[in-house]
């Protein structure tokens, strides 16, 4: 049985236990050697597999840049890449099926960004610290029963 510690002295010589937090992270590959990680945002879900190549992006068996015309959501795909400074490295093939334009895109990060970790765990930390392990979890309100949408109400009439 443990010594109980009745002074704070006694508990100043008590050593915490070790942290499993640093445990030791290994790949994820499946058995064609590729990362594969599953991103979501809004009602959007992308499918995405990560194996090393010349930096091809293919979305939908469409080039990134023609199933994603905005520069601003080409962006938003590239930026996980350009953080761990692997932009060609890698091959990235996706499927992404749901919600609009936007949550796709935002979905394709997630993806990327976890099979970017799947494939590298050091890379983990910088990816984590500009937020683009996290899932948001942000969605549409439901609409509710007597109103209009899922807060407006109906217009007030006295008579």
């Amino acid at each position: 049985m443990a010594t109980e510690a009745r002074t704070l002295a006694d508990l100043a010589g008590a050593k915490p236990a070790a942290p499993e937090a640093n445990a030791v992270r290994t790949q994820k590959l499946d058995k064609l050697g590729r990362a594969y990680a599953t991103g979501k945002r809004k009602n959007a879900v992308a499918r995405v597999w990560l194996k090393p190549g010349k930096g091809a992006i293919t979305v939908n068996k469409k080039d990134f840049k023609a199933y994603f015309a905005r520069p601003v959501l080409q962006m938003m795909l590239q930026q996980p890449l350009n953080i761990a400074n692997r932009s060609t490295q890698y091959d990235i093939r996706v499927a992404v099926t749901g919600g609009g334009l936007s949550g796709q895109a935002g979905a394709v990060r997630h993806g990327i960004s976890k099979a970017l970790t799947y494939y590298e765990p050091e890379l983990r930390g910088v990816l984590k610290k500009q937020g683009f392990l996290t899932r948001d979890s942000r969605t549409v309100e439901r609409k509710k029963y007597g109103r209009v949408k899922a807060r407006k109400s109906f217009q007030f009439s006295k008579r």
